[in-house]
This record gives C-alpha cells, structure tokens and sequence, in this order.
C-alpha cells in the first residue's frame, strides 16, 4: 500500500483515537455516577439514542457530550437558507463566498451549543441519584458558566477533527466521527445482550432473529447504496478525434440513493434537538409532548420516515444540479442518444433523477424504522434501530470507496512517473 494513503489512514485513525479519548473527560464540577445512573435508566427513549450517536460521552457528561450533532444543526439551517435564497446559494458556488459560508456555519454551532449546553445544566440542577446526591456539586451559576465554556470547546474541537480528517485522512470526517460513536458503543451491547440471554431475559432465538435483522438489513444497505441508472452518453466525431489520447465518459452514474446517509442524520438531529431541552422541563405538558418524541413510540418513528423522505428528495436537489450537467455536455459535444441538448436534456435528467429519488428515499425511510417495527413487536427491553445501521454501513462504503479511489489514483501517477 502507497506510503501516502497509509499515512492519511493514520492520521484519520489518530484523530478518532482522541475523539475517543474526549469522550472520558467530564465537564468539572459533576457527579459522573449519579449522570451514569440517569441515563441507564433512559437507555429506552431520546436520551438513550443520543448517548449513542455521543458515542456513550454523554452519559459520563463528557466536555463532547452534545457530540457534533450541533454542528450539523448549524449545517442543516444553512442548507435550508441557501435552498430558500439565492444570495446563499450564490455564496456557497464562490471560492470566497464557500469561506464566509463555512464561517457562518461555525457561528451558528457556537450558539446552538451554548443553548443546549444551558438547557442541560439547568436540567441537572434537579437531577438527583438513588442515594439523594445531586448531580451538581457546584452553585448553579457557576456551573452553568463552567459547563458551557466545556461544551463549547469540546464541539468546536469534534468540528476541528471532523474537518482535519477530511482534509488531511480518508473520509468524511463528520460521518466518520458519528460512526466511531456508534461503533464504540457495539462491545458494550453484545455484552449486555450476552447477559440477558444467560439470565433468561431474553429468549436465545429471539437474538438470533435479531441477528437475522441485522444482516437482512445491512444486505439491503449494500444492495441500494453500490446501485445506480447509469445514462448513456454519446459525443460527436469531432471531440472523439479531438480527445482520442484521453479518457471521455461515455455515462452519468445516478445512484438510486443520491442523498446516502446524509436524510437519516439530519432527521436524527432535528428530532434529537428539541428532546434535548424538553428534558429540562417539568411540566406535564412538555413531558407529554417528549413522550411523543420517545424513540420507542410510533409518532417518533412515523416523523422519522418523514423527515428522512423530505431530507432525501432535498439533498439530493442539492447535490445533482441537471442544469450544470446538461450545460457542460453541451459545451463539450455530447448528449443522451434520443434526447435533445440544452433544456430536453435537463428535463430528461429530471425525470431520471425524479424517479430514483423517490425510490431512494422509500428505502431509506423504511431502513430507518422497520427494524424498529420488527424489533418492537419481538418485544426485545432496547432500542435497535435502523438508522444506526444505516449509518455504520453506508459511512463503510464510502470509506472503503475513497481509499479504492486513492489506491488507483497512485497507480496512475506511478505509470505516468515511469512514461507508461
């Protein structure tokens, strides 16, 4: 293997490696174990699916306990600007405007971590454990200062890694900082199933039916995410004579899932978000409503499917601009065989990319939910969701896709190195 690509491996490597190590200092001034306590028993609802997209940080009040979640929050509201307003848009398609972008990205995660990081200190205030200790040994005030300036270092370093791991290693630093907190999290659930079955808890069949979920599910991951429409594309004699010593693409690969993981992570953090401060409140009404919110109600699950299907029909509006490529075939001599260029073309693209998307979405929103369905009526005591899987996977994939595409971008530079 390329001495390059080994060394991006271990920087990415060495940068997870102290995301974990974040994931063991606690913010100062708080009681771990009556912290620990609190969240063993709310495994069952938000609290438990954030403790594990946290990557188990939060139950220890860890300085990276709101995760990168804020800064996807940040990213979503920024997404949704530059879709509704063109000046945004604009910006983000401009080398100096992509700048001043980002830096708008990362003020607006500096104080959606400062709100959270508030509401979650003003709800430990009356968190106490089994033996009445408070989980606060400092004056609120105090605290509240404390814990904010913590928090917020500790995001701001997840966003530095995540975005050093993308410059620098193989990846989505982002992604690859959510998969490692699912990913941690797996020792730890095998051990406690393991228990439950030698208790006689749970039924050994039972865990192999969800061991056969599992696999059904990852199997159906792999299947959707390596498929694509690839459409045909044909040049006239001229550009074919022209680049006859260089390589032309003959097709436009559309995955059928063109949004991949990024839908079930932005719906996890929107409905994660409001759990969150709702946490907080005592009042019966705020508790009715995070009831609601409970990964193990069917309302939460129902607007999973749908938040996920919108994400999916918008990301992939984003990220596939048919005007572009339409503009760009016309200007290098190609088109679709059967279709004229210029705005046939961008409507034929359209359509194409129309009917994958709806597909793709449907898989994704039942990949993140039917698990849940299967599992639920198994009547298994903890969550399985198939929006961690979802995650682990596709985040695999892509992954495994750079370092290929890297490997093969090293062979070419050595034939060209040696005149072949």
């Amino acid at each position: 293997m390329n001495k390059a690509l080994m060394n991006k491996i271990f920087i990415t490597l060495g940068f997870l490696f102290a995301y974990r190590v974040l994931a063991y200092v606690p913010v100062p001034g708080v009681n771990v174990e009556v912290i620990r306590e609190f969240f063993n028993s709310n495994s069952n609802n938000a609290l438990g699916m954030f403790n594990m997209f946290s990557g188990n940080a939060a139950e220890r009040l860890s300085i990276i306990s709101l995760g990168i979640m804020p800064y996807i929050t940040a990213s979503i509201i920024m997404e949704l600007l530059a879709a509704t307003f063109p000046s945004f848009g604009q910006m983000k398609k401009e080398r100096d405007g992509m700048q001043k972008y980002v830096q708008i990205i990362r003020y607006a995660t500096i104080v959606i971590t400062v709100i959270q990081a508030v509401g979650v200190s003003i709800g430990l205030q009356s968190l106490t454990g089994r033996a009445g200790e408070a989980a606060i040994m400092l004056d609120i005030n105090s605290f509240i200062a404390i814990s904010c300036a913590s928090m917020l270092a500790g995001t701001m370093l997840l966003m530095w890694i995540g975005e050093q791991i993308t410059q620098r290693g193989i990846g989505n630093g982002t992604s690859l900082i959510i998969f490692a907190g699912i990913v941690s999290g797996i020792p730890s659930a095998i051990g406690g199933t393991i228990n439950l079955v030698n208790t006689g808890e749970m039924n050994f069949l039972v865990v192999l039916a969800i061991l056969a979920i599992i696999i059904i599910t990852v199997g159906c991951v792999i299947y959707v995410e390596m498929g694509e429409r690839r459409v045909p594309i044909s040049y006239q004699r001229k550009t074919v004579m022209q680049n006859q010593n260089k390589r032309i693409m003959n097709y436009i690969p559309v995955k059928v899932n063109l949004s991949g993981v990024i839908p079930a992570i932005f719906a996890s953090a929107i409905l994660m978000f409001p759990s969150t401060l709702l946490q907080a409140s005592t009042n019966k009404y705020v508790q009715m409503l995070n009831d609601f919110l409970n990964p193990n109600s069917y309302f939460f699950n129902v607007l999973t499917f749908l938040f996920v299907v919108f994400f999916a029909f918008f990301y992939a509006s984003i990220t596939f601009n048919s005007k572009d490529i339409s503009e760009n075939l016309k200007k290098q001599g190609g088109f679709i065989p059967g279709v004229r260029p210029g705005e046939s073309t961008m409507a034929f693209l359209n359509e194409v990319v129309g009917r994958l998307t709806w597909s793709g979405a449907i898989y994704l929103g039942l990949i993140t939910t039917i698990p849940w369905v299967l599992v639920k009526f198994m009547g298994v005591p903890f969550y399985f969701g198939g929006t961690s899987v979802l995650i682990v996977v596709s985040v695999a994939l892509d992954t495994m896709r750079k370092i290929e595409a890297q490997i093969y971008m090293n062979k070419y530079q050595t034939l060209n190195a040696v005149g072949l």
